[in-house]
Formats: structure tokens, sequence, C-alpha cells
């Protein structure tokens, strides 16, 4: 009986192929690759790869010098960023957010809630949960929530608000669950248009311009500042001092901190494990 043949690896990209694709990442989005994770590169453009019947990662890097197609670019930026997420990841804060956000609200006026990174859309609708279950108990109403990302491939499926069981079973209480998703023939879970319409998603590229326009009481941008450079986290440390209110709070992840990497901000004595701008530290937007 004829043996099977084995199927054969793909052969290594050239450090030349890799330089060109960490450098696209970290121009479009101010994201470092060490050469530690380099190997996510193939991992991560192999779907692209077999869409476009490519067998290296240096054929894709030719095809994207050749600048015929003016996609491409985006496509390879869009597969290597880094979208790991959960529902209620690190769930304790999600209720130091509404806790400081209860706080923060003023008499007549609706609060902000930035997810800066958001990826497939849990981080908000995990407020946005909460946030409905606190409207549902008190009669306070519903802050404003926006997520962006700067990959337009998971904000459109963040609008969509469709998870596999995978994900749902991912932090997902089953009583929220049930409450807020419908499940459906193909074994998915469909967020109801009374949770999806709290948020709000839009593209953004931290690193571009087209920043959301007014200021915000609470900005959540956890495990981005992680990969990105000295100079582009002290410009986002900048930025999102200007865009935050007076008060107002920074939540970074777990991993993450402003000490030692900016003076616009400081450990704030309210919330323990937030940032909160220091006073007079630079100007403010209206």
């Amino acid at each position: 009986m004829a043996s099977q043949a084995t199927p054969q690896a793909s052969p290594p990209a050239s450090p030349q192929a890799i330089a060109v694709l960490t450098r696209l990442l970290e121009a479009r989005t101010g994201q470092q690759l060490a050469s530690a994770r380099a190997w996510r590169i193939d991992t991560a453009l192999r779907p692209l790869m077999r869409l476009r019947a490519l067998e290296t990662l240096d054929q894709l890097v030719h095809l994207l010098l050749g600048g015929q197609e003016a996609a491409l670019s985006d496509q390879i930026v869009d597969a290597l960023v880094n979208n790991e997420t959960s529902f209620f990841r690190e769930s304790p804060v999600f209720d130091s957010v509404v806790e400081a956000t209860t706080a923060l609200e003023g008499e007549g006026r609706r609060a902000r809630v930035w997810c800066a990174g958001c990826s497939t859309g849990q981080e908000p609708l995990s407020l946005a949960m909460l946030f409905a279950e606190r409207r549902d108990k008190t009669g306070r109403g519903m802050p404003e929530i926006l997520g962006t990302d700067v990959s337009e491939g998971v904000i459109h499926r963040a609008r969509q608000g469709r998870y596999s069981q995978f994900e749902i079973q991912r932090g997902l209480p089953i009583r929220r669950a049930v409450t807020w998703f419908d499940g459906d023939a193909s074994g998915e879970w469909i967020a109801k248009p009374e949770l999806l319409r709290h948020v709000a998603y839009r593209p953004l590229n931290l690193m571009g311009e087209g920043w959301p326009i007014g200021r915000f009481d609470v900005i959540l941008c956890r495990n981005v500042l992680l990969y990105l450079s000295a100079e582009a986290k002290a410009l986002m440390f900048t930025r999102f001092a200007e865009v935050l209110r007076p008060g107002g709070l920074l939540v970074l992840g777990a991993g993450e901190t402003v000490i030692g990497q900016t003076d616009r901000f400081q450990p704030s004595a309210r919330v323990r494990g937030f940032y909160e701008p220091v006073v007079g530290g630079g100007r403010a937007v209206a």
C-alpha cells in the first residue's frame, strides 16, 4: 500500500520579509513585534496567504511591495494586530468602572465611556450589561459607550454582535448569556438589539487622526500599550489626558502602568488600579 505523503512545511521567511512586515505594523499602529514573538507573523498571516494562493511570506511581501493592491497592507495589519479578548476579562475592573462612572456623572449629563482597542466587542458589551442592570435597579440612565479598534474586520464583527459558543463561555455567566443573547441554529449567539444599541463602534487608529470629539469620564485602553514603543506610549498618554473630563479616569491592563512612562497621569487616589490626569499637566480639548 502506498504511503501517504507528509505535508511539507512552508519555507521560513527571509529576515528581509520579516523586517518589512514588522515595520509596516509599527508604522500603521505603533505596535512593535519583538523578535521573540516573530513566530506570530506566519501564524497570523497564514489564512491571508491561503486566500491568495501564496506559499511563502516572501511572496506576500513581494506582492505588498509591488503596490498594485491597495487593500493588501490593510489586510496584513488587520491580521497582525492582537485581538485577544473575552467577556468580563478581569471582572472586578468592570464593577469599578461602573462605580466610578456613577460617581462622576453630573446632573442632567450623560456619562461617556470609551473602550479603546475593543477588538470584537466583548469589553464594551460587558459594560453595557452592567450599566443596563444598574438602570433597572436604580433608574439611572445609560452612559454613552464607544468602542474603537484599528482593525476594521473586528469592528465589523463587533457591530454584528455574533459570538461562538466558546466566546460566550469565556467569562459570560449563563444568566447574562440567556438574558442578553439569542442562540441560533448554527450554534452561535447573537447579542439582542436592545444591548447592541447601547454601544457605538467605529474603526480608529490611535496613532492617527480623527480621535473622538468631546471628552470622556472613563477611558479603557487595556493591553494595547504593551506593544507600543516608549514614544508611542507617551503620545497615547498625552492624547488620553486631553480627552478626559476633569476627574476622569484611565483604565489600563494588569501588566501596564503610567509610572515611568509619562508625567500626564498618576495613580488614582479614588479608585485603586486606575489612573487620573495630573492637574495642570497639559491643555484640554473642548
